[in-house]
């Protein structure tokens, strides 16, 4: 088991910055890869970005590559986010996923998720 933890968010004007991070316990060391989801209010969970653990290589939605940056720090057990040029339509609860095995852009592709963080950006 893992436990997947969120932290930062919050309210940003559109054109912002904003970073997320998450934490994670447990097996980590049993862990394939790490990433971000978002929600919308009345939409599908959708990928926002991930990265495997082992090597770092990141992977983008087309949406976000190029404005944001997905890290992650081994010794620390976290995950980042960094969030530049932010819209609107990027409003969304957050969520941070694991898998011991996959990596993909599918929610299917993670059985650990943290419970979520809100990301909310003013027009």
């Amino acid at each position: 088991q893992v436990q997947l933890v969120e932290s930062g968010g919050g309210l940003v004007q559109a054109g912002g910055s904003l970073s997320v991070s998450c934490a994670a316990s447990g097996r980590t060391f049993s862990i394939n890869a790490m990433g971000w989801f978002r929600q919308a209010p009345g939409k599908e969970r959708e990928f926002v970005a991930a990265i495997s653990w082992s090597g770092g290589t990141p992977y983008y939605a087309n949406s976000v590559k190029g404005r944001f940056t997905v890290s992650r720090d081994k010794a620390k057990n976290m995950v980042y986010l960094q969030m530049n040029s932010l819209k609107f339509e990027d409003t969304a609860v957050y969520y941070c996923v694991a898998d011991f095995a996959r990596i993909g852009s599918s929610p299917g592709d993670y059985d650990y998720w943290g419970q979520g963080t809100q990301v909310t950006v003013s027009s």
